[in-house]
């Protein structure tokens, strides 16, 4: 079976896990895991960031961070397709009792006036603007990229209104390997960020949470309190590790794929519309004569899995076990759908 349907569904190569056999590994609750730590630390100073705690999920880094950045009865400013609002389960309510200010964004893009116009008046009928959060790249926008210059200037409107920028970086690396963005230059613009290793780079489980020394000693706080408190997690740490010193520059191979299925979906009459491809994420839009569960029924009795945005769109999700293979196989099947 080949699939498609996302980047979290890779599996750790031989390498990767003869890496975590390998590790070693203390009881992390103590402070003791040296492999924990060693991520830690590697991934913090990628970023140019004093401190980092290793977790479970990217939702849980995401909303460890919009905890400790807020008050309940705050609002957080994101776009309304972003994943901390649609796809983390009404998080921010549950866990921080704050509200999200939604905006229309450029694919799940936001521009530095759309921050300003939405940051509420001190007044106490409005909320108080507590928090602005990006997605870089953003997976409902199609794997959309943010320019360095358009967060600098979303950084400096948060800066003068006092508020801290965060950034859900679930597909960080893919944003920083098709921009040619350092990872120090991103970091310096938000006050935290959220890393997730389980996606492009093809750990089996986890994502970092970075920031100062005293965000991420209060996030480990919350860490404990959600229940994230790990033990020999050092095993997964190792395959982290591995990743960032092995996975981040193949992000381009993925990149190069998911333009082959674009070009391939450029031929075909019952596709209506293809989000501009920039990274590793595919999606597409199908002409009324049909719909996307007609369009996965035909892809999966060719052995290929992919998923739906909506009833007329599907995506589709290069990653480090997709081969040329698999893609030939794919323009195939799609062409003769």
């Amino acid at each position: 079976m080949i699939d498609f349907r996302s980047d979290t569904v890779t599996k750790p190569t031989p390498a990767m896990l003869q890496a975590m056999q390998q590790a070693e590994v203390g009881d992390d609750v103590f402070g003791d895991d040296l492999t924990i730590l060693a991520l830690e630390s590697k991934a913090a100073k990628m970023f140019g960031k004093e401190a980092a705690l290793f977790c479970a999920s990217g939702t849980m880094t995401n909303q460890i961070a919009i905890k400790v950045h807020t008050q309940p009865s705050n609002e957080v400013i994101c776009a309304e397709d972003s994943h901390i609002y649609k796809y983390e389960g009404g998080g921010m309510a549950f866990n921080s009792g704050v509200q999200a200010k939604v905006l229309k964004a450029d694919r799940g893009r936001l521009n530095a006036n759309q921050v300003l116009q939405a940051i509420n008046a001190d007044d106490i009928h409005f909320p108080k603007t507590s928090l602005v959060s990006l997605e870089n790249t953003h997976n409902r926008g199609g794997g959309s990229v943010y320019t360095l210059s358009d967060i600098k200037a979303i950084k400096q409107v948060c800066e003068q209104h006092h508020l801290p920028l965060h950034l859900d970086g679930a597909r960080i690396f893919n944003a920083l390997v098709t921009s040619g963005i350092s990872a120090a230059d991103m970091g310096q613009q938000f006050d935290s960020i959220s890393v997730c290793l389980s996606k492009g780079l093809g750990c089996p489980v986890g994502s970092l949470l970075l920031g100062t020394s005293v965000f991420i000693k209060q996030a480990k706080r919350v860490r404990k309190i959600l229940g994230g408190g790990w033990r020999q997690a050092g095993y997964l740490a190792a395959a982290g590790i591995y990743a960032l010193e092995h996975h981040i520059e193949r992000l381009a191979d993925d990149h190069l794929k998911a333009k082959e299925i674009e070009k391939q979906l450029q031929t075909l009459a019952w596709v209506e519309n293809i989000l501009p491809v920039e990274t590793n994420i595919v999606i597409f839009n199908i002409a009324a004569k049909h719909n996307a569960d007609e369009v996965l029924a035909h892809l999966l009795s060719h052995q290929i899995k992919a998923s739906k945005t909506s009833p007329q769109s599907i995506r589709f999700v290069t990653h480090i076990q997709t081969t040329e293979e698999d893609i030939q196989l794919l323009c195939k099947t799609l062409e003769n759908f």
